[in-house]
């Protein structure tokens, strides 16, 4: 009898534990890196204040982080909920659906905080592609990268219908469009631009293909729908 087989981790288990401990030490290394700004931050968001808090990056930064161990705890209920009920993959689904909101909602919420002459200042556009790319700097790319990153990344993991990376792609853009039309339209004082609808899709096309192991692997399954007992048994 090989004792070994039987003590062995499960490949599926030993895979959720490396994603979930590299996802960990990936918040704790950015956390250290910003930790003076968002320590800055931390005093009046603490206290509920709107003004220094919620209207700033910074601000924004530091109640993601402190929201994390919340987002984990709902992904573990849910997970456990699904479990019981009988579906099938219930972590994928689970982390799928709170990694999009809490991903996403931030870099949204960021992307919509109103400039200094906003309700004054007509809405701008700049329609040209590429024009605006140069003036970004690495840290803007950077940053319109990540916006529509964990849409990209879990969406095709919990929509079968999703998981390919063009429609991630035209998912990805129709999303930064509406950003940037509110930003138009409610005159925020922001420039609505073309470059930051093709760098946004590029970031949830890229963001895709990073977890293309992982997606391919949910369309590939029959059902996540529980599972009768009728069938089973059979």
């Amino acid at each position: 009898m090989n004792h070994n087989a039987s003590r062995s981790t499960p490949p599926g288990r030993a895979r959720r534990t490396v994603f979930a401990g590299l996802a960990v030490l990936a918040a704790a290394y950015a956390a250290f890196a910003v930790r003076g700004p968002l320590l800055m931050s931390a005093p009046r968001c603490m206290a509920g204040r709107w003004h220094g808090c919620f209207d700033t990056f910074n601000g924004v930064v530091l109640m993601t982080l402190v929201a994390l161990p919340l987002a984990v705890l709902l992904a573990w209920a849910l997970a456990r909920r699904r479990r019981a009920a009988g579906v099938a993959s219930p972590w994928p689904l689970s982390l799928a659906e709170v990694g999009m909101v809490h991903g996403t909602v931030p870099f949204v919420w960021m992307t919509m905080m109103p400039g200094s002459g906003a309700g004054v200042v007509p809405g701008r556009t700049s329609l040209v592609p590429l024009r605006d790319l140069a003036t970004m700097g690495p840290l803007g790319i950077a940053g319109n990268l990540l916006v529509f990153a964990a849409l990209g990344f879990f969406a095709p993991m919990r929509f079968a219908a999703l998981a390919s990376v063009p429609r991630i792609l035209a998912l990805g853009a129709a999303a930064s469009v509406l950003v940037e039309t509110a930003q138009y339209v409610l005159r925020l004082d922001r420039v609505s631009s073309v470059d930051d609808v093709l760098v946004n899709a590029a970031g949830a096309a890229l963001a895709a293909l990073a977890s293309r192991r992982w997606w391919r692997t949910r369309a590939q399954a029959p059902s996540d729908e529980p599972r009768p007992a009728l069938a089973a048994a059979g």
